[in-house]
């Protein structure tokens, strides 16, 4: 009996992946959790384990073929033997129910998505493509229905660059526009009216079709050209990450009223105990302690006292989230930026954040992230000091309002008063803590009550909970 691979879901809004190379060959021996295949999808890239130990007896999706989440990958037969013929009419029945099943899904979720639209209709100067709310009742195929009605990122794009859905060709799900799809379509565009002078002046000389394009309106914006004709470049395609990164990244920018306070915070007292504390809890919990956890746990203290810091912004209405979850970023060599999310931060310990944060991280790095890990962030936390910068000014990750980044962590000379008056040079132990946030709910005072207890938390707490590692 073959046991189907399917597709996983990784992330919330994931709702395909493509395989960029499979680990084993058809004839294969695996065994439970062995590595098959690695995907790539719009938040991660991953490897995913063999449900059960035995034989590949079939691949049914190829190296970089992208297929919808649930759908049919791979057969594995646990018994080592023949059975891959027989399991196909059902493997190929089941398929067609669960396609139906994500069909069923994905009206619901394009019906219920057009129902969130419907207030957008008071300002339909900005709507670039009014028609797509009144698609329904037989007016558009089904497939024409779930095309237009893609996430709302792609549809924020959608509106931001002027573009109807209906023109996208969908390589997603059913047919739907998928974020690379839209900035694809956007960026092809954007080519477009470079060419056009050229068709519009056929009597032009020679001399000057050679001449370098000016720089083209494109979607309301100026496209100046990566490089010019004869220049010696290299071309490289993004990555999937990369892609949804920048797409992310600029929804961002242009989402979020950025503003941005750097505070200058004493760990001394942190990196004393640390450096004390750090052998024996590393030999006790097989985990390295490093400022990380003494960091997280400041926040997550902090963020318990100012809701507004841990929450998200849904149209005119504020949603304060009950569960702080702290989303980390984890450099990825070579494939960019994951943020895997320790849940209930406020309620672990100081072991307990060491422990899931080293451990998020470097399952981040294996490509063995469950999708779970990538969802539910409430407040992010970004370590660009990792690198020797002095600090950063962070983009706040959607829907959130707001992301602190961490400098570099080294001693510097500071001027300190004593009761007296008398001003002398001490050394310490200081890092700039920068945090942006999103002006449109919080405020500078708001944000700088915040961040002097998070700088009370880790200045002036005892850290009582290592005394037994000291």
């Amino acid at each position: 009996m073959a046991t189907e691979v399917v597709m996983p879901q990784m992330g919330e809004s994931i709702a395909e992946g493509t395989i960029t190379r499979w680990l084993v060959k058809p004839g294969d021996r695996v065994e439970r959790d062995q590595p098959l295949f690695e995907i790539s999808t719009d938040k991660v890239d991953a490897e995913i384990p063999s449900p059960v130990a035995g034989v590949l007896k079939e691949i049914k999706a190829e190296e970089g073929e992208t297929v919808p989440v649930n759908q049919i990958v791979a057969l594995v037969d646990e018994g080592g033997e023949g059975g891959g013929e027989a399991a196909a009419p059902e493997a190929a029945e089941e398929a067609e129910e669960e396609a139906k099943g994500e069909e069923k899904a994905a009206s619901a979720e394009a019906a219920e998505e057009k129902a969130e639209a419907k207030p957008e209709k008071a300002e339909p100067a900005e709507e670039p493509a009014p028609q797509a709310e009144t698609g329904g009742d037989g007016d558009e195929s089904e497939a024409e229905r779930l095309r237009r009605y893609s996430s709302p990122l792609v549809r924020k794009i959608a509106q931001e660059e002027g573009v109807d859905l209906g023109d996208v060709e969908g390589t997603g799900v059913h047919g739907r526009v998928t974020k690379q799809d839209i900035l694809g379509y956007v960026e092809e565009r954007g080519k477009a009216p470079a060419a056009k002078p050229a068709a519009a002046a056929p009597a032009a000389a020679p001399a000057t079709a050679a001449a370098p394009a000016p720089p083209a309106a494109a979607g309301g914006e100026f496209h100046v050209p990566a490089y010019t004709e004869g220049e010696e470049v290299e071309i490289e395609p993004m990555s999937k990450i990369r892609q949804i990164t920048a797409a992310h990244m600029r929804y961002s920018k242009q989402t979020s009223a950025h503003v941005t306070t750097v505070f200058h915070v004493d760990f001394s007292r942190v990196a004393r105990v640390r450096a004390r504390a750090k052998n024996k809890f590393a030999a006790a919990n097989d985990t390295k302690l490093s400022f990380m956890p003494f960091i997280f746990k400041a926040i997550a203290t902090a963020l318990k006292k100012h809701k507004k810091l841990n929450a998200s912004i849904d149209g005119t209405n504020v949603v304060f989230k009950k569960s702080i979850n702290l989303g980390m970023a984890v450099d990825v060599e070579g494939r960019g930026l994951l943020v895997p999310v320790i849940r209930n931060a406020d309620q672990l310990s100081l072991v307990g954040l060491a422990k899931t944060a080293n451990d998020l991280a470097e399952r981040a790095r294996s490509k063995k992230l469950s999708p779970d890990a990538l969802k539910g962030g409430t407040f992010t936390v970004t370590n660009p000091g990792v690198f020797g910068s002095l600090f950063g000014t962070p983009i706040i990750n959607q829907p959130q309002v707001a992301i602190i980044g961490i400098g570099s962590i080294e001693k510097r000379p500071i001027v300190i008063t004593d009761a007296t008056g008398n001003d002398a040079l001490s050394i310490k132990t200081m890092c700039y803590l920068s945090i942006t946030y999103d002006h449109r709910l919080v405020d500078g005072a708001d944000a700088d009550r915040f961040m002097l207890d998070v700088q009370k938390v880790i200045e002036e707490d005892s850290w009582s909970e290592l005394d037994s590692y000291l």
